[in-house]
């Protein structure tokens, strides 16, 4: 084979892992949001993403004042 058929290869071979890659995660998402919308709860972050700990740097605890 030349090198260029293997490189074309080699780059047909990687785009459609990173494809399969994207749709699989795609309809993970896709089917965890189904579940959750099913069952009535909330799509809260900490609800969709129980792993993720989401910290913001607006999290205030107190009274907010306007500005």
């Amino acid at each position: 084979m030349k090198n260029s058929t293997k490189i074309t290869l080699a780059l047909a071979a990687i785009s459609t892992a990173v494809i399969v890659s994207y749709a699989m995660q795609r309809l993970k998402t896709r089917r965890m949001v189904a579940k959750i919308s099913d069952e009535g709860y909330e799509t809260a972050q900490d609800i969709l993403y129980p792993g993720r700990i989401v910290t913001g740097k607006k999290l205030h605890y107190g009274p907010v004042l306007p500005d």
